[in-house]
Formats: C-alpha cells, structure tokens, sequence
C-alpha cells in the first residue's frame, strides 16, 4: 500500500544526492589516468607473461572449460563478422561505460555513486592482478592455435609488437575488465531501471564475452576471474536505500490547506490520523434524541412513568 507522502523508489528525485559535475570529471578522468599509468607500470614482464599463459591455458585444459578455438571458428567463417567483432572490442568498451554513467548521472544520481564505487573497485582490484600475475592473451600464446584476428582482418588498438607497445599493455589480459564493465554496466541499468525489457542488457556482457575470447584477447579464465572480482564488490558496496520523498498533492482540504499540511497539523508529520470511532450502540435516529439514551438511566429526566409506579 503506497501512502501520499511516498512514491516509488524507481521515481527516485534524487537529485540532491547527485554530487558536483566538475568534480565527478576530475575524479573519473584521474582514476582513469591512474589506471592507465598502472598497467604501463606493468609492462615489460614478458617472460614471466608467456609463463603465467602457460599455465592458464593448461588450467583450463585439466578443468575441461570449452576451447576458445571453438568460438574463434564460429567468427572465422564469415570475415564480416571477424571484423564486426574486432569492432566491437575497439570501440564499443569504453563508451557503452561512460554512457552508462553519465546517463545514471543525470536521471539516477544515487545508482550513480554506487556504480562509480563499484567500477573503481573493480578496476582497482583488476589493476593489482595486472601488476601481480602479467598474463600474455591466447592469440600471443603459439599453443592455443589462435590467430590475432584485430592484426589479420582490423580493426585492432594493439601495436604489431607486443613487447614494445607504448600505447597499451598487451600482457594484462588477467582479469578481463572488458567482461567486468560489460557486466556492470547490465547490472546497473537492471537495478535503475523498472522496463520489463530491461534484462535485455544482459545481452550487452554475452555479446562481450563472446567477441573477448572469438578475437583471443582473453581466456575463458581471465571472465570468471573478473566476474568473482565484481561480486565481493557488488556484496562490500550496498546500494543506499532512497529516503520517502513527500509527493505533491495538487487538491486540498476543505479548509483550503492542502492535505499533507492537514493532515500534518492535525496528528503530527508522517503520521497517518487513525479511523473515526464507531457511533454509540445507544444512538436514536433524529427525532428520539434523548428517549434511548435517558430510558438507560432510572430516573432520569425526561422519563416517563405510570401513576403509581414505583421506582
């Protein structure tokens, strides 16, 4: 039951919790150059990075997970698809984020905050892992049997030599934040939203994976390694509750003070008034006013009694 001083929580009208635009800016563009400058503070690992890949992909043998290879001939049949998927994975990870959050900015600002703590979590958490385990992707790995398909068909955002990239760190496949953010990304909208389309974005990481491991950028790992990651995240950073919004009553009281006004003159603010008591079980409809009511009293005024009565 919903009362007149609440509204739903998805019509949350939060936008006193929505924090400074100047700095939200500042504060994700310097998570972002922190991180940037993290994984290139990774690089240069390259042996122990073909060692880790080893191991991985020996890991995943002994586990019987699925072959990468399998997805990969699935894309190489078509060399429009290759390049669709190649495509996505250059550009479709880091504006579907930042879409993500600025729209939560402007429509939900309290899921915002939430997003944001979690993403950086996430992010901190994967930026530990890259300096601590550095891990060459499947298609640099010569015993997975994979091609470099950004390097064959394009579009790809690595350089030709791994070990000399100055732009990216290609031994930082572990974990895959291409997964985690997808994910977020679903899981955020699905908790802002209310459409019953909005499952739908589930789609968003599934298409990810797929495209993740069909181009070799990553092993199946390196998604279920992330995918824990943003789990503890999601469980240690509860979204906040929203606080009860007062809606705006556009009618009023006969009086001509508006209702929640009345209501809260009346019997205190937030309270409900409580229900009329029931009329007396001694009531007279009009016009026997005082007979019902004075024959419950002996002697009463009022009261009529025969001569000779006696009391």
């Amino acid at each position: 039951m919903m009362y007149a001083g609440n509204e739903p929580a998805d019509r949350e009208p939060d936008s006193s919790a929505r924090p400074p635009l100047i700095r939200e800016l500042l504060l994700v563009v310097g998570l972002f150059v922190v991180y940037k400058l993290g994984r290139q503070a990774a690089n240069g690992h390259v042996d122990e990075a073909y060692a880790n890949a080893g191991h991985v992909w020996d890991l995943e043998r002994s586990v019987h997970l699925p072959a990468e290879g399998a997805v990969q001939d699935l894309l190489l049949r078509d060399e429009t698809l290759v390049h669709l998927a190649n495509t996505y994975y250059a550009t479709v990870h880091f504006p579907a984020t930042a879409l993500f959050l600025v729209w939560l900015y402007w429509r939900r600002p309290r899921h915002y905050v939430w997003s944001r703590r979690v993403l950086a979590a996430l992010t901190g958490a994967a930026l530990v892992l890259h300096l601590l385990f550095p891990l060459a992707p499947p298609r640099l790995l010569a015993a997975t049997g994979l091609i470099d398909t950004g390097q064959v068909y394009g579009p790809t955002v690595y350089g030709a030599t791994p070990s000399t990239d100055s732009m990216a760190n290609q031994f930082a496949a572990m974990p895959s934040l291409h997964f985690g953010w997808a994910v977020m990304v679903a899981v955020g909208l699905i908790v802002a939203t209310r459409s019953r389309w909005r499952w739908l974005w589930l789609l968003h990481p599934a298409v990810t994976l797929l495209v993740i491991v069909g181009t070799a950028n990553h092993y199946w790992l390196d998604s279920i390694v992330v995918s824990a990651l943003l789990a503890v995240a999601l469980a240690a950073l509860r979204l906040p509750g929203a606080e009860p919004v007062r809606a705006h009553l556009p009618w009023s009281s006969a009086t001509g003070v508006p209702v929640a006004a009345a209501v809260s003159g009346a019997v205190g603010p937030g309270v409900l008034p409580g229900p009329r008591p029931r009329p007396s079980s001694s009531y007279a409809p009009p016009g026997t006013a005082g007979t019902a009511a004075t024959a419950e009293i002996p002697g009463a005024a009022g009261t009529s009694m025969a001569p000779g009565t006696r009391r």
